[in-house]
């Protein structure tokens, strides 16, 4: 398809033009990654951009929804480098899991079907540790996550190594962040104190009697009180608390009461209190129920019924549809998304028994280990260059697609797990996540005539 605006020359529609409708509206949406730029069209401008009738191409070519192909070609290489580079300088997230035991019993548990080794966090493994990170990412930024199973155990043998864990990046001087349960968090507190917390990720995952039936502890009792007690505390303290709620079909509709909690407890609007939902989905093994689980696109059309009903869930928590919500909240969209897997680029993942993974999704699954950092630091670095190399450039299915760089590729450790190999796509349902978002957020119309 090939528009001539007068006598400039032929221009036609970027590949990287993302167009749908947004439902419940006359109206179509056109996103652009690559140029940065969004707008509402009308049914007819919709369909003038696909039959290549467009009578006047200069305000479509001025944002990049026409072009001359080689020009948008130097243009994505150009793009393409600067993110190279800012990947450079961006912060690693190193998560270490002191061990995969957990004193719940989640029915969701993805790491159920783990036969990690039961033994003791050897004081060694964690001096190695931090001598590893220490020369391994000599020179770049870099904060610690206490990863598990659970890490705040309450043994007297976890306390110590926990204790051992936070003074080690105290020492070191790196933020600690924690993925916790929260059941004894308000006992940890008094250690926390001693170190820069970044964030407590608590999981939540409805009122009393849902959260107990998915997330007791072992034996039965169940978790709820404890958890809010652990958040209340938290903020209390000082420390930021990131929700993090796992939905399905067993539990979306107990948000509306998930956000009148946060509300009673004053959660929503304290200035360290954010959110996040989880989706519960098969990563490793086959999950016991898979009729409860959504798809992606399911899911962001069940949150866009619910909020339909229930407005007030948006207090609690705003879902990104894709790039929507970023664009709304900020008035442009985010830098083209070259790569959504962070694994060994800005996330690598450790743990007690001394091996070394790409991220959380990997971390302790048998054959998933890219070496070891303890009693010798050993690296596969094919496996390494294979995680490392993963972006859309080096996905082939991603070529051709007019979605990449919003989706990035996706998870590699999903698409590693379905197809065996880890430069394979995990395909985002983009545009249609995009049509839903924008018509949540509303956007005001501009029209491009």
């Amino acid at each position: 398809m090939m528009v001539k605006p007068g006598e400039t020359a032929a221009l036609e529609p970027s590949r990287h033009n993302i167009v749908g409708p947004v439902p419940g509206s006359p109206s179509w949406f056109i996103v652009n990654p690559l140029s940065r730029q969004a707008d509402i069209l009308s049914a007819e401008e919709a369909e003038a951009l696909r039959s290549g009738t467009i009578a006047d191409a200069t305000a479509w070519a001025g944002k990049g929804y026409l072009v001359e192909p080689d020009e948008e070609r130097k243009r994505f290489r150009q793009a393409y480098l600067d993110a190279l580079e800012a990947r450079q300088k961006d912060e690693v997230q190193l998560f270490f899991a002191p061990w995969y035991a957990c004193n719940f019993a989640c029915s969701y548990c993805y790491q159920a079907s783990y036969e990690p080794p039961r033994k003791a966090l050897d004081p060694a493994v964690v001096d190695a540790f931090f001598a590893h990170i220490r020369t391994a990412f000599a020179g770049r930024r870099k904060y610690l996550t206490l990863f598990g199973g659970e890490p705040l155990l309450s043994g007297p043998a976890q306390r110590q190594s926990i204790e051992s864990v936070v003074r080690g990046a105290a020492s070191a001087g790196l933020d600690l962040a924690i993925v916790t349960n929260g059941h004894e968090l308000e006992s940890y507190l008094p250690l926390l104190g001693e170190a820069h917390i970044r964030e407590l990720q608590i999981t939540l995952d409805g009122p009393e009697a849902v959260h107990d039936g998915r997330r007791p502890l072992r034996g039965g009792t169940g978790s709820f009180r404890s958890t809010v007690r652990g958040i209340d505390a938290a903020l209390e303290q000082g420390l930021p608390v990131n929700l993090r709620a796992v939905v399905d079909r067993q539990n979306l509709d107990a948000l509306p009461a998930l956000a009148e909690i946060a509300r009673e407890h004053g959660w929503i609007g304290h200035p360290l209190f954010k959110t996040q939902l989880g989706r519960n989905y098969e990563l490793h093994h086959c999950y016991g129920a898979p009729g409860q689980l959504y798809s992606r696109i399911e899911l962001y059309q069940a949150l866009y019924d619910l909020i339909g009903k229930h407005p007030a869930v948006l207090d609690f928590h705003r879902p990104a549809f894709s790039l929507a919500r970023f664009l709304f909240d900020n008035g442009e969209l985010p830098e083209p998304l070259f790569d959504s897997c962070p694994a060994t680029k800005t996330e690598w993942a450790f743990d007690y028994t001394g091996q070394i993974y790409s991220c959380t999704a990997t971390v302790g699954k048998a054959g998933e280990s890219l070496g070891t950092f303890y009693p010798e630091v050993s690296l596969d670095l094919a496996a390494i260059a294979a995680w490392e190399d993963r972006d859309v450039l080096a996905i082939s299915a991603c070529s051709t697609c007019n979605l990449q760089l919003a989706c990035g590729g996706g998870c590699g450790a999903v698409a590693k797990n379905r197809t065996g190999r880890v430069s394979e796509p995990d395909c985002r349902p983009v545009g249609e996540l995009l049509g839903l978002g924008i018509a949540l957020y509303g956007a005001k119309e501009r029209i491009l005539s």
